[in-house]
């Protein structure tokens, strides 16, 4: 699908979204370390853990928010409630306030993205799906790569300076989803939204996730996410462990007399570079080249390559062929971002899509909770042992996909071969 031929509410939203992102990662990395140093790290440490808390009950809010009162709405409480918060994290003078603001700027884009995710749905052909998320997660991974950069220079000497540019730039944002974007709620969920009394608001959307949370497929669907996500965060976690600990300063490259010598840090510094420059390169490409797969076999394929790439850290401490491994985890971990999406959109019924990507946030939340497992293991087990339990992870995670598509009704194929017939 041309990007010229993409609904205005695409183009608006690509690019807001890929310059709020480029913002969010100039602060993001540093968040940890600022909170260390004004309240210590013990202190830090309890902290950083209610944040995620608040942004998974806002993803399940936001879900439903979007379907009963529709995706625009939605879209404009998490982004002005983001613009909000950076406007007090810019005026602030107390750490505590700091801190409230950083909570609220998380749990408004927590309330936006499921919304937001559902209007790509919405606009979108589903043959094009793929394509057109796949776009998006390039556009949030260009600022994963070069925010950080940029942040190591304006977070702490001009921090002031970059929350009135969030803040500006989320304001601008906010007035262009007021503006120029449109509602594009299915008419199946405006019927329902008609009927919604205000005071029923806690009760309909604890009846609406108990009906979904007793989905068995979609319980399988989100079994299978959470055990590919402990997987995929020890790129974070035991990789950063294992490289800095087992893996030697050593020469990369030697030509005559001129030689690249890497040390452990610098090493894994490579490895996260280069995992993040595959990411914006080759999400396009590798999406188009499994376009035409079907979900389960990418899904399957993804949890196996990045799996195996993992496992093969475990036999090696040569930086050369770490970073061909690294290439093969990071084509499955990038071949199943669009495509997760693209599922949930086919499998959602439209009246119930963005309680359904807001649901679908429980596999990260939960594999980010569980992931730091594998750390504590490395203190009891050789680094084989550590690696062969994630790759053992990943292949539980391909056997549970396998299940479920097994297990999936006609109409989700019904679906797929519509989508393949326009």
């Amino acid at each position: 699908m041309n990007w010229l031929k993409w609904d205005l509410n695409l183009k608006i939203r690509l690019t807001g979204d890929t310059v709020f992102n480029l913002l969010f990662w100039m602060y993001f990395p540093f968040i940890t370390l600022f909170f260390s140093e004004a309240f210590g790290k013990s202190v830090a440490s309890v902290l950083m853990a209610v944040p995620p808390i608040f942004s998974l009950a806002g993803g399940l809010f936001g879900g439903f928010l979007s379907d009963r009162l529709g995706r625009r709405p939605a879209m404009l409480l998490g982004a002005f409630m983001q613009a909000s918060m950076f406007a007090v994290f810019a005026l602030s003078s107390s750490h505590w306030l700091d801190y409230f603001a950083y909570i609220g700027i998380g749990l408004g884009g927590a309330i936006y993205n499921p919304a937001s995710s559902a209007m790509v749905a919405d606009v979108t052909p589903p043959k094009d799906r793929r394509m057109v998320y796949a776009t998006f997660v390039t556009g949030r991974n260009i600022g994963a790569v070069f925010g950080p950069a940029l942040g190591s220079v304006f977070f702490f000497q001009y921090r002031q300076e970059l929350l009135w540019t969030c803040t500006a730039v989320t304001l601008l944002y906010s007035l262009a989803i007021l503006l120029m974007i449109k509602e594009t709620l299915p008419a199946a969920a405006g019927a329902a939204r008609q009927s919604m009394r205000l005071s029923g608001i806690w009760k309909e959307q604890v009846s609406s996730y108990g009906v979904i949370f007793r989905d068995k497929l979609f319980a399988l669907y989100i079994a299978a996410g959470v055990l590919v996500t402990i997987a995929f965060m020890q790129l974070d976690m035991y990789l950063a462990v294992y490289v800095t600990e087992y893996v030697p300063a050593q020469k990369l490259l030697t030509l005559r007399d001129w030689s690249l010598a890497l040390n452990s840090s610098q090493a894994f510094g490579l490895i996260l570079g280069l995992n993040g420059l595959l990411f914006v390169l080759c999400v396009m490409p590798v999406t188009k080249w499994f376009e035409t797969w079907p979900e389960r076999n990418v899904l399957i394929l993804s949890s196996l390559l990045f799996g195996a790439g993992m496992f093969m850290f475990g036999f090696t401490t040569q930086i050369g062929l770490l970073l061909i491994f690294t290439v093969i985890f990071t084509i499955g971990e990038l071949s199943r971002s669009p495509v997760t999406e693209s599922f949930i959109s086919k499998y959602a019924p439209d009246h119930a899509r963005g309680r359904y990507m807001g649901a679908s946030g429980l596999q990260f939340s939960i594999g980010r909770l569980i992931a730091p497992v594998t750390v504590l293991f490395s203190a009891w087990f050789p680094p084989l042992v550590v690696f062969g339990f994630i790759f053992l992870v990943t292949i539980l995670s391909s056997l549970l996909y396998i299940r479920l598509f097994k297990m999936l009704p006609a109409s989700y194929y019904d679906h797929q071969r519509e989508a393949d017939a326009v």
